[in-house]
Order: structure tokens, then sequence, then C-alpha cells
């Protein structure tokens, strides 16, 4: 509201009505349509400034049209490009689908891509070459290891999954790994058109596998070299079986697993040798303030994430070793520096997993999908954001507790966090802090803005808080119970902080239009389900997925830094500030999630992940082959004609 002095209200009163009253007069007959005026956008006149506030300040009487040329229109452009460029690269039949292969991969298709292109076919598939450059970075350095290493290496693996003649069978130690029979359901429904094979699954949230980089590249070059298009004549079609291995068990194979940490360098050092991170010093004691960024990230665009494999990439953000809980203290530690084929659901861009659809995505578990229910109409939904879950990310402590992602996000979003920063800067907050003033030209940063302005407006879009805060170790409630939980979900450490918040299941989440997504133990298993609701999902991570090579950010989800300095920028585009008359990018955001959405259930099905996995797994048959320089599949039968 305007802020005047309450002796000049009465003898101005009537000149400001007036006033006021034209100004919407104005707006209403020049204002685009899908601007709308409402009686609460004009300010009461007759409540005089509380002592805190600035007489000289007075907000707008009416919206504002939002800010020409903002960043995120330009990244939002250059995403509608991205995709249309992808898009114009779809292949319609195998001849053509095969030939594309060849000019990206420099081989002939592995034995049985007639078979998968049917497959994939008949289950109405986008067909993009690119959509499977994920297959080709996990899988080509082994060209550079003997077939024979890597089937034997596979075949001595505890937690394993096989196929034998079509059939699946899996192994572990006994206990209920949910992951491990899920992924063997997976394979089940494509293992009809797969040879013999071994899968070395990880059972762990965390990825495990980090090889120095000196020796991947070792491995490229390798397969690099060994690129060639087989003539038809010469190529080998058929797989061999593992029937003699399994009658003459390999060596032992030792994976030499590494379970001291800190985690931070023995990640690093699958970092390229000049990257940041592997010039970084390593911090040992999180029990020192966090190393916030109040500025633009390097390699935004003004300030908002215009590369996504940089943003999310540690080699290239070397201050994430103390701003994320996978390098502060994880929940376990069970790596190794052997190269061997180990499957997982995710991984950090350092790591050397080969990539399924995470387990998650593959059950049909409303707790991580919401069930059938995606959301109600956008414009139904609460304009706002919710965020609810565990402050998982590793194990959190009072000494470290104010470097983990989820923990900082959650005050970031906290109203009350954040107008006791912004009235009380020179104490500073234990595990954030706001932007610098005027780097993202925010309107509560402005220098008419009062103290407070923000967290104000952060009370107005923001639900969010944790449902359990998973201290360590754990605290035991004062009087517990004879029978129920004998722990606390809060933690006394960070009691000051952070208050639990109910439970609100997937599908009422989806009530809201904004879904931030925020890495836990490892990736997010709810981001599938995200994606594929009437919500805008806005995701920062650092680690890698199945699908990346197949959603373009600023196209189908808002990509934030994992820092999240930008994310009051990206809110403030968004839902705008009614106060200050700052208008938001509404309809905007609502065709990034019906895009998104759309975009899922074309790419992102159930039968997407089987057409995945059943090509991941031909190639990795392939290169487990001794005989597989000279595999692959023959487009020009002999005595036929071409296949079309």
């Amino acid at each position: 509201m305007p802020l005047i002095s309450a002796p000049s209200l009465n003898s101005r009163f009537t000149q400001l009505v007036i006033a006021a009253g034209c100004l919407i007069t104005i707006f209403w007959f020049f204002a685009p349509s899908y601007y709308t005026i409402n009686p609460g956008d004009v300010p009461p006149l007759t409540a005089p400034p509380a002592p805190e506030q600035r007489p000289d300040f007075t907000p707008p009487q009416a919206p504002a049209k939002p800010r020409p040329n903002h960043p995120i229109d330009h990244l939002i452009a250059e995403a509608d490009r991205e995709f249309n460029d992808l898009l114009s690269k779809e292949t319609n039949n195998l001849h053509d689908a095969a030939q594309a292969y060849r000019n990206r991969r420099g081989r002939q298709p592995p034995p049985g891509f007639d078979r998968w292109f049917e497959f994939a076919q008949n289950h109405s598939a986008v067909m993009v070459e690119d959509f499977w450059d994920r297959i080709y970075h996990d899988l080509n350095p082994f060209w550079g290891v003997p077939a024979k290493q890597i089937r034997e290496q596979a075949n001595d693996i505890l937690f394993r999954i096989s196929v034998r003649k079509g059939n699946v069978t899996f192994r572990g130690d006994g206990e209920d790994r949910p992951w491990l029979n899920l992924w063997g359901n997976l394979t089940q429904t494509v293992a009809e058109w797969l040879p013999d094979l071994d899968m070395p699954i990880n059972h762990m949230d965390e990825s495990r596998m980090v090889v120095e980089w000196e020796e991947i590249n070792k491995y490229m070059q390798a397969e690099q070299a060994n690129r060639r298009i087989v003539s038809d004549d010469k190529l080998i079609e058929d797989f061999q079986t593992l029937e003699d291995m399994d009658k003459h068990p390999p060596p032992k194979f030792d994976p030499e697993w590494m379970k001291q940490g800190p985690y931070w360098p023995l990640a690093v050092v699958g970092c390229p040798p000049g990257s940041p991170a592997r010039q970084a010093y390593i911090e040992t004691d999180f029990r020192t303030p966090p190393p916030l960024l109040t500025t633009y990230p390097e390699g935004s665009y003004e300030g908002y994430v215009q590369n996504w494999t940089l943003a999310k990439s540690p080699c290239d953000n070397a201050h994430l070793q103390g701003l994320h809980g996978t390098f502060v203290e994880p929940i376990s530690l069970s790596t190794t520096k052997q190269f061997f084929p180990l499957f997982g659901g995710s991984k950090l861009p350092m790591n050397n997993e080969i990539l399924l659809p995470a387990a998650m995505y593959w059950t049909e578990d409303p707790f991580y999908s919401g069930g059938e229910d995606h959301g109600e109409a956008w414009r139904l939904k609460k304009t706002g954001l919710i965020w609810r879950g565990a402050a998982s990310g590793g194990r959190n402590t009072k000494d470290n507790w104010t470097r983990f992602q989820r923990h900082r996000f959650l005050s970031m979003v906290n109203a009350t966090s954040v107008k006791t920063l912004e009235t009380n800067p020179a104490e500073g907050a234990p595990n954030f802090a706001l932007p610098a003033n005027g780097s993202y030209e925010l309107v509560t940063q402005s220098p008419d803005a009062q103290p407070g302005a923000m967290g104000e407006w952060v009370d107005s879009w923001s639900d969010a808080g944790p449902v359990h805060l998973l201290c360590f170790p754990q605290e035991r409630k004062e009087n517990p119970p004879k029978e129920g939980p004998k722990f606390k979900k809060s933690c006394s450490y960070t009691d000051p902080y952070f208050s639990i918040a109910s439970m609100v299941k997937m599908k009422d989440q989806y009530d809201y239009k904004y879904l931030p997504d925020i890495d836990g133990n490892s990736f997010s298993g709810r981001y599938r389900g995200f994606l594929g609701s009437t919500s805008l999902p806005v995701k920062a991570t650092i680690y890698e997925e199945w699908h990346d090579s197949r959603l373009v950010p600023w196209k189908h989800f808002v990509p934030m830094d994992n820092t999240f300095v930008d994310f009051y920028g990206i809110m403030e585009y968004f839902v705008g500030n009614e106060k200050f008359g700052v208008v938001g990018h509404d309809e905007v955001a609502r065709s990034l999630a019906i895009g998104g959405k759309q975009w899922a259930e074309k790419v992102l099905r159930r039968e997407d992940m089987q057409i995945y996995v059943l090509r991941l797994l031909l190639e990795y048959a392939r290169i487990s082959d001794d005989r597989r320089e000279v595999m692959g599949w023959r487009e020009n039968k002999p005595g036929g004609g071409d296949v079309t």
C-alpha cells in the first residue's frame, strides 16, 4: 500500500482516490487481455504507515507489464530451437534408422537391431538417434577392454541379473532388494529378444565406480580407433552363449571396494586433469560456513542455467564439495577404481556405471508417481510451490547440516528465515544467502523495497517443509511410547530453523503449479512423476539419468543451479509480485508444464524404458562377445533386397 504520513492523509484523500480510479480506467482499456485487475490489486489508502516503513515508498497502483527481454525469455526461445532441431532428426523406417545409427556411432548396428526397431515402432516410440546417446557414453569405454574380461568380471559379482535362453534370474545376499527385483522384472519383459548375458547391479543409493580419467580416456581412444563400418558380407549376426562359462566359472574378481572417505578426493579422479575439481582445495572441516554464491553462477546466461551439463558437473563446480551431501558425508560409502560393468539407476558425471531407467520409475507405486492422477487443470491450481520430503542427501549432524542441499533449499523458501536475514543482514544465516542486491533485478531488492519485502513475497507462494530431518545420531523422544516410534523426526541442532511439516501425497502436490525437485541421497525418484504431471518441475541435480538425452531444459522443465541462487529470479519471472505490480509469466509456465507432460507421455513411458533397455543390452552383449569387431545387423540379406 502507499505509505504516506497520517497528517496528510485527510487533506489528500479525495485527490488520491480520483487518481487511483483514473489509473485503473486507463489500464483496463490498454492492458493486454491476460492482465486482470482485481479489487485487491488497488491498495487501500486508509491505514497509516507502520513505524518501520519508509514514508517515501509508494508501490505501483496497478500491475506493470513483465520485464522486457528477460533472460529466461531468451533461454526458452533457444530451447524451442534446440527441440525443433532434435525432432527434425526423427526417422520412420528401418533403413533410415540404421543409417542414422551408422552416421552417429561409426559402426554397424548390433545384431537384433531389426527386432529392436520393430519392437520400438510397434510401441509408437519417437525414433531420434540422439535419444540413445547415454548408452554409448556408458558403453564405449568397454571397447578398450577385452571382451573375455568383461564377461568374467560380470559373472562373479554378487548382485547380478542374468539372462539365459530368454529367461531372467537374479541373485543377491538374501535380503529384500526392491531395486534388484524391479530391474529383473523390467529385463524379463524384453528377455525373449536378448542373448545370454550377466548384469552386475549397484543395489545402493549412491553411485560406486570412479575410474581415473586418464584410464577411461585411454579406453575411449581405443574405441575411436576401432570404429569402422564392416561390410554386410562380413558381418556376424549371432551372439555366443554363456553355457561354457556356467559350466566352468571364471576366476574370482575383487572390485576392491573402498569404504573410507571423504568421498570428494575419491570422486575427482574421474575429472579431467585441468578441471577446477582436480585443482581445488579439499575440504574436511564442514563446521565452517558453506561456500555460498550470491552472484551469477559461472557459465550462466545472466544468472540462469544455459548449459545444463555444465551446471550439473562437480568437475566444473568445485564449490559443490561443500554444498552437497554426496560429498559432505554420504549415508554409505563403497566405491571402486576398478573398471568393470556395473548397472545402476543414476550416477555423477565422473562415475562409470551403466545407466538403467531408475527402478522406482518402473514401479507403479503411487508414492513415486502420484498414481493415475496427474493434477487438475492449470487454472485451478494454487499459484505457488510445494515441497515435501525427508532432509536426506547424506548423514547430517550438528557439525555439517549447514552444507546439505535440501536443508539449504528449505531455508531459502522459508519466509521467516528470509525475512530474518533481510532485516538482520549483519548476523547472516547459517546455511544460505540472498542474491547480491541488484544481481537478479528482483523488485524486493530494489531501492524502494522495505526490509522484509522478500520474506513477505516468499510467504505468498511457498509451502515447503521437511517431514523428517533424519538427524544423526537419532534423538530419542523425551517420553517415548511403549509402542511406535521411539525417536524424534526433528533434531535439536536444527530446531531453531525448521519445523516438521505434515506429509502431502504426490497426487495432492499436483494441486500446486510449481514443483521443485532436489537431490536426496542420490537422484530424486519423484522426477518422472513431476514431469508427467500438469505442474511445472523446477530441477536442480548433480546426477545423470537414462533420459537426459531426450529432455530439453527450459522446454520440458525449468533448470536451476545447485546453489539455488537463481531460484528467486525464476519465481519472480513466473509468479510475479502482485504487491509491487510485477506481472508474472503464468501462461509461459502453463505452456512449459503442459508441453513437458505431453512430451513425457511420448518418451518417458514404461514402453520407452523397455525399448531403451532392449537396445542397451543388445549393445552390451556385443561388446562382451569376442567377435564384437565384426558383429552387426546385416541390412542387405544374401539373395534378398534391401530392408526398408
